[in-house]
C-alpha cells in the first residue's frame, strides 16, 4: 500500500519551505512532506552559483512575512538568501520532513478515493527507482522555468569558437575568467547581474545586447528602513519596511502602466546620471517597449553603470549573426573579442513542474486550463499552485497563497469536505495569457501555461493589496464545489 499524507508540498525552495512552514502552524496535527528533486534546500538560490549571483527584489519583500529579514542590505547576494532558507527550514522544523532526490513524474486524481496518486523518481539519476505515494491535497510550489535546462538559442559557428561557453545556468565551479576577455550576451537580470562581478577580475567584459532593457539604479541599503529600525520596536518596523516596499513597487508599476512616457523619461535620466557625459543611451539604455512590458532591471548602487563608466565594462548594441574562432560577430559585422563567452539569455518555461497531470485518467493540459485566483486550477480538485508575482517579490504572493490554502483546508475539515473543485469560468468569457509579460521567455511558453480570465475569482491580479483581500480575507466558497468524502 502507498504511503499517504495528508499535504504533499513540491519543492524545497524559496516557496515550498515557506509554505510548508506556515502549513505545519497554521495545521498541527496534519501529516506533512515535501518532495525536492535536488540534493538540496534552496532551490533557484542552491542552483544558481554564477559570479554575482543575487535577489532582483528587496529582501524585506522576498523574506518570509512570519520570518522577516533582518539584514540591513536590503538587495542580497545569492549566498545570503540561500543561507537564509536554509535557516527557516531549521526553524520550522522542516528538515525531518524533506525527501531529497525524489522527482514528482505524474500525479493522478482517484475520485473513488477522493486523493492524489503521485508517482516519483527517486534516488541517484543514474539509478531511479519509482515510488507511489498517495495524498489528499497537493501544493506545488515548483516554479514556472527548467531546473535542468535555460534557453540557449542555436548561434551559428559555436564550433569554431576556441574559448569557453557557459550558461549562467550551469556555471562551471572552475571556470576562471581573470585576465580574460568575457562576451554576455543578454541583457536581462542575469545580464546586469553578471557583468559587474566578472569586470572586477576579467581584462574587459562586453555585454552583447539584441535589444535593451531598463535598467534602473537602486542603493542596496534602505535608509528609510534603518531610520524605522531605530525609531520603531523590531516587529513593528519590519512589519512597516515590508508594506512600504511592497506599496512603492505596486506605485511604480501602475505609474508605468498609466505614464509610461514618464517612467520612461525617469529611467533615461537615472541612467544618464550614472554614465559618462555623452554616452549613447540611445541605442544601448532605449529599449523598444514600455517600462513593465517586461521586468524593469535593478543594479544596486549602480554597479553595471560603474562598470560601463570605469572602462571595465562595455555594452554593444546588436544581434549576433555567428561564433569566430576569436569571439563573436553581430549582423552589422561589428566583431567582439572574447576568450569566454556567456549565454545569459533566458530561461525556458515549463508549467507545474514538468508533472504529468491527470483527473480520473484524463490528462490535464496546463495550456488548456483557466487559474483559480492565481492559485489553483479550474476542474483540478484539491489542488494549488505558486505563482509569485511578476512586478513585486515572489514571496509576496507565495505567503498569501500560503494562508489562503491553510484557510481553506482548516474551512474544509469543520465543515466536513474532503473535496475542493474550483468551476470554470462561463464558456464565453474570454480568457488571456496568465503572465503579463512581453519577454522571450513568457512568449515563448505562453501557450504551454495555464490561462487567466477577465473577471473573479479567475484573474491573476498584480496588485499585493487587492490579493490580501482576496487570499488572507476573501471568501473560501466562491466559484468551488465542495463535496464530501467518498462513502
Amino acid at each position: 500500500m502507498a504511503e499517504h499524507v495528508d499535504v504533499l508540498v513540491v519543492g524545497a525552495g524559496l516557496a515550498g519551505i515557506g509554505a510548508a512552514g506556515h502549513l505545519r502552524r497554521a495545521l498541527p496535527g496534519r501529516t506533512l512532506a515535501i518532495l525536492e528533486a535536488r540534493e538540496a534546500v534552496g532551490g533557484t538560490w542552491d542552483l544558481f552559483r554564477y559570479p554575482g549571483v543575487r535577489s532582483d527584489s528587496d529582501m524585506h519583500t522576498l523574506g518570509y512575512r512570519e520570518r522577516p529579514w533582518k539584514d540591513p542590505k536590503a538587495i542580497a547576494d545569492g549566498a545570503s538568501i540561500l543561507s537564509y532558507i536554509q535557516d527557516s527550514a531549521r526553524e520550522y522544523g522542516l528538515l525531518d520532513a524533506i525527501r531529497f532526490r525524489h522527482r514528482v513524474t505524474a500525479a493522478d486524481w482517484d475520485e473513488a478515493a477522493a486523493r492524489w496518486r503521485v508517482t516519483v523518481s527517486r534516488g541517484a539519476p543514474e539509478n531511479p527507482e519509482t515510488a507511489t505515494l498517495t495524498c489528499s491535497f497537493l501544493y506545488l510550489c515548483t516554479g514556472y522555468y527548467r531546473y535542468d535546462e535555460g534557453y540557449r538559442p542555436q548561434f551559428k559557428d559555436t564550433d569554431r569558437f576556441t574559448g569557453t561557453v557557459v550558461h549562467p545556468q550551469h556555471w562551471p565551479a572552475g571556470l576562471d575568467w581573470a585576465g580574460k576577455r568575457v562576451a554576455v550576451i543578454g541583457s536581462g537580470a542575469t545580464a546586469v547581474t553578471l557583468v559587474p562581478a566578472l569586470a572586477e577580475r576579467a581584462a574587459h567584459v562586453t555585454m552583447v545586447q539584441r535589444s535593451p532593457a531598463y535598467v534602473m539604479s537602486l542603493p542596496s541599503r534602505d535608509g528609510l528602513a534603518d531610520l524605522l529600525r531605530r525609531v520603531l520596536p523590531e516587529k513593528a518596523a519590519l512589519g512597516a519596511i515590508r508594506w512600504k516596499n511592497a506599496t512603492l513597487a505596486m506605485a511604480f508599476y501602475r505609474l508605468s502602466r498609466r505614464r509610461p512616457e514618464r517612467v520612461k523619461a525617469m529611467l533615461r535620466k537615472g541612467a544618464a546620471k550614472h554614465l559618462p557625459d555623452g554616452y549613447a543611451l540611445d541605442p544601448h539604455f532605449t529599449p523598444r517597449y514600455q517600462p513593465w512590458d517586461q521586468r524593469v532591471c535593478y543594479v544596486p548602487d549602480g554597479d553595471l553603470f560603474a562598470a560601463i563608466s570605469s572602462g571595465q565594462a562595455s555594452v554593444v548594441t546588436g544581434a549576433v549573426e555567428s561564433f569566430t574562432p576569436d569571439g563573436l560577430r553581430l549582423e552589422s559585422g561589428e566583431e567582439v573579442a572574447a576568450d569566454v563567452v556567456v549565454t545569459a539569455t533566458g530561461l525556458n518555461l515549463l508549467p507545474l513542474g514538468g508533472i504529468r497531470m491527470s483527473v480520473a485518467g484524463t490528462a490535464v493540459d496546463p495550456g488548456a486550463t483557466v487559474a483559480y485566483k492565481g492559485l489553483m486550477l479550474a476542474g483540478v480538485p484539491n489542488f494549488a499552485w505558486t505563482l509569485g508575482y511578476t512586478n513585486s517579490s515572489w514571496t509576496l504572493k507565495a505567503d498569501l497563497v500560503a494562508r489562503y490554502v491553510s484557510r481553506l483546508l482548516a474551512h474544509m475539515a469543520e465543515h466536513g469536505h474532503a473535496v475542493v473543485r474550483p468551476l470554470a469560468p462561463p464558456p464565453e468569457d474570454p480568457v488571456l495569457p496568465i503572465l503579463d509579460l512581453s519577454s522571450g521567455y513568457v512568449r515563448r511558453g505562453a501557450d504551454s501555461m495555464p490561462k487567466r480570465g477577465t473577471r473573479a475569482p479567475w484573474t491573476v491580479e498584480q496588485d499585493y493589496r487587492k490579493d490580501v483581500k482576496l487570499l488572507r480575507r476573501g471568501p473560501l466558497d466562491d466559484g468551488v464545489e465542495f463535496a464530501p468524502a467518498p462513502s
